[in-house]
């Protein structure tokens, strides 16, 4: 959840998520209630936090860490696949795809899964020009 925000740190658009209007930084740590894209009462169940107070909180110091500790590195899994979370999710994520989804392959373990096209190098696609 911190990833997108902090790519735009990382990008150095801006110093600190809180300065990204658009990101879900601003909508978590908002109070707006109408429009928002990110159900809060559904992510501090699924984050184990009992109540608004604490997930912003939580959520304000996770930021904060990163930020200090430098780890804020690009992480591919965010980047490059399609679909990242539980096993259920990802499949059920590839079945909703349907035929969009032949080709892309479900990897993970413990939890964390992904659904990925598979890469392929443009070499063998093309040939040089001179």
């Amino acid at each position: 959840m911190a990833h997108i925000d902090l790519n735009m740190v990382r990008a150095g658009v801006v110093q600190h998520p809180s300065e990204w209007e658009f990101g879900g930084y601003t909508e978590i740590q908002n109070s707006k209630q109408r429009y928002t894209v990110i159900n809060r009462r559904e992510l501090s169940n699924l984050l184990g936090i009992k109540d608004d107070v604490h997930l912003l909180e939580s959520h304000r110091q996770w930021i904060e860490e990163i930020l200090k500790s430098g780890s804020n590195k690009r992480d591919a899994k965010w980047t490059e696949s399609i679909a990242v979370g539980d096993k259920e999710f990802v499949l059920d994520t590839k079945a909703k795809l349907g035929a969009k989804a032949v080709g892309r392959k479900v990897s993970g373990k413990n939890g964390n899964y992904e659904l990925r096209e598979s890469q392929i190098p443009y070499s063998p696609l093309f040939a040089p020009e001179k």
